[in-house]
């Protein structure tokens, strides 16, 4: 078991996310931007390329079972 000195040495969980969270360098402006539209883009064209290949695949199963 843990006595209370050991307890007094740790910091506390919200002293340690504390120290934690001061350490992060956060992105500039201008990255956030740029990071933020090729998310947006890239959803975009996968979104588009599933969409195909989901008409594709209806079509090709209706295609099938009108045999």
């Amino acid at each position: 078991m843990k006595d209370s000195a050991d307890k007094k040495k740790r910091p506390g969980f919200f002293a340690g996310v504390k120290a934690e969270f001061n350490k992060i360098s956060w992105p500039d402006r201008q990255s956030t931007l740029k990071q933020s539209v090729a998310v947006v883009a890239i959803s975009v064209v996968v979104g588009v390329i599933i969409a195909v290949l989901d008409y594709l695949i209806q079509y090709g199963v209706n295609f099938l079972t009108s045999l």
